[in-house]
């Protein structure tokens, strides 16, 4: 027990990122290559790039692998960082730094509930933990906490897990048209076979466990 013993520190910036992907089974394994660019809010470098439409002066978003390489190999230009790696206090790199600040801020989970990468990732963690996790809704739902905190959820947990998808669940059932414009979030695509509002319930479910604190620290 003494040897399992460590401080209990927010993962870096990158290892986020790597960390959601890597539970929806999404994050690519390959090592090297060139850098990727994988998604940024649209216009990134409008205020820092002047000049015609030309390499470094225009954000272009990859496709396929490159939305889901390690965040090591994310293109980083020096004057406009990843903003949200940024957010999670991942340095410039205008200068050297010999230690990194360790920050909570409500822009933080702002990012982690909004941003495409994590709720792409929310929305294929959803797919495995129907496809993968069991018959029943609360096997499935253990199955995605287990997956994502390496716990099984308290009986509290649960209960708070099922309501939150019943009440999503009732609100996409009577709002098809929000449920399709959710789940259109990401270059992945989704499994047709899982019906849309329940598939969105889900994907809701799972962005709220990829938001616990317990997900983003080490430990």
């Amino acid at each position: 027990k003494l040897l399992a013993r460590g401080p209990r520190f927010r993962l870096q910036a990158e290892m986020i990122r790597d960390n959601a992907l890597a539970i929806a089974g999404l994050l690519s394994d390959h090592l090297g290559g060139p850098s990727v660019s994988p998604y940024q809010p649209a216009g990134l470098w409008d205020d820092v790039a002047v000049g015609a439409d030309y390499d470094g002066t225009v954000y272009k978003q990859d496709k396929g692998e490159g939305l889901y390489r390690r965040s090591m190999y994310t293109f980083w230009k020096r004057t406009c960082p990843p903003p949200g790696m940024n957010t999670f206090d991942a340095p410039e790199r205008e200068f050297c730094l010999a230690r990194r600040s360790r920050t909570n801020t409500p822009l933080q989970a702002l990012v982690l509930l909004n941003d495409p990468t994590y709720l792409e990732a929310a929305r294929i963690l959803a797919e495995r933990a129907i496809k993968s996790g069991g018959a029943s809704l609360p096997e499935q739902l253990t199955y995605a906490f287990r997956l994502s905190v390496s716990r099984n959820p308290t009986t509290a947990e649960l209960d708070a897990l099922t309501k939150t998808y019943e009440k999503r669940l009732r609100h996409y059932q009577q709002a098809p048209a929000a449920a399709k414009s959710f789940l259109s979030i990401g270059e992945a695509p989704r499994d047709e076979s899982i019906n849309e509002a329940e598939l969105a319930a889900w994907t809701t479910v799972m962005s709220l466990i990829l938001n616990l604190d317990e997900v983003v620290t080490k430990g």
